[in-house]
Formats: structure tokens, C-alpha cells, sequence
């Protein structure tokens, strides 16, 4: 059976935006060394690539009835894997501030936990809309903030930087949704 094949394909695309991180973060970090900016508009184009399969590989596992255990764990993994790293190098470059990635890392932690906890219980939490909001908001953003200044009259830097605040604010919104969630559900 191919990796391609239906009932392969929602993994494919899951582990591939696992994989998909290591070329964005080289282009990131060693694309500067060379003149001109291809290699960060490579790494924009590759980051939403990645970010796309975010939507398809859930939407073609349950098309085709491949839904596993393992792709609900990996998928939420493999989304922070993308998102962490290239935060993680934009701190580096000093483009954002170290309190977004330690509230990321702490929600994305307490969520963690909580999932944990669950499903010792007997639970399942489902993703909650607020949650993936916080997704989508970060796989717009922070492609604004991979590039320099595009143009004096339009400030992606600015407009990323924004945007990435209120995606901290929905990720401390929907850690807390999960543990409201969490705490009803095992109440009941």
C-alpha cells in the first residue's frame, strides 16, 4: 500500500508538516547569509504549504474513514512542532518578544496535561473553536513576521507582530476553555 494511498494520505500530510519545519527554520536562519530575500519568501511559501495541511489532513481522515488514534495526537503535535520552531528562531532574530513563545509554551503545556488527564479518566476533550482560531491566527501571522519590511506603506512586521499578540490572548483564552472543560466533564 503507498503513503498515498486514501487511507495513507491524512498521515502523509500530517508527519509531512512535521517534516516540513526543518527547511523553513534553515531558510530562516541561514537564508540571510545570501543577497536578496528568496529564501525567506521560500520559507513563507513552505510555512503556509505546511500550515494548509493543517485543514486536509483531518478533513481526508474523516472523508475516507481513516481516523486513528495516533493522527488525533500527532496532528495537534505536528502543528506545534511548525509553529514553535519557527517562534522559537523569530525570538532568535529578536522580531518578537520572549513572553509570546513562554505563553504559548505554557498554555500549549497546560492543554497538554489536561488531554493527559482526560483521557487517564476515561474523557475526551474535544479541539475547542477558540483553540483553533488561536491556530489559524498564528499560520497567518506569523508568515507576516518571516519577512523583512515588504513596503514602507505596508508594515507586516507591525501587522504580524499585532496579529501574534491576539493569538496569545485566544491561546490563554482556550487553555482556560479547556480547563473549564475538563473540570465539567469530569464533575459529570
Amino acid at each position: 500500500m503507498s503513503i498515498f494511498s486514501k487511507q495513507k494520505l491524512p498521515m502523509t500530510l500530517t508527519v509531512g508538516r512535521i517534516f516540513a519545519t526543518v527547511p523553513v527554520a534553515l531558510l530562516l536562519l541561514y537564508g540571510k547569509d545570501f543577497p536578496g530575500y528568496y529564501f525567506d519568501w521560500i520559507a513563507v511559501v513552505l510555512f503556509y504549504a505546511a500550515s494548509i495541511t493543517d485543514y486536509y489532513d483531518g478533513h481526508l481522515a474523516r472523508k475516507y474513514n481513516a481516523v486513528s488514534n495516533l493522527g488525533k495526537f500527532l496532528d495537534p503535535v505536528a502543528d506545534k512542532i511548525l509553529v514553535m520552531a519557527i517562534l522559537v528562531i523569530l525570538l532568535h532574530q529578536q522580531k518578537i518578544d520572549p513572553w509570546m513563545v513562554i505563553l504559548f509554551i505554557f498554555r500549549d503545556t497546560l492543554v497538554g496535561g489536561i488531554r493527559a488527564a482526560a483521557s487517564a479518566d476515561g474523557l475526551v476533550i474535544p479541539a475547542q473553536t477558540t483553540g483553533k482560531w488561536k491556530a489559524a491566527l498564528q499560520m497567518i501571522s506569523v508568515p507576516f513576521m518571516m519577512v523583512n519590511e515588504i513596503h514602507p506603506y505596508f508594515p507586516n512586521l507591525k501587522i504580524g507582530y499585532g496579529l501574534l499578540w491576539f493569538s496569545v490572548l485566544l491561546s490563554l483564552i482556550s487553555g482556560w476553555d479547556y480547563f473549564k472543560l475538563y473540570l465539567d466533564e469530569k464533575k459529570s
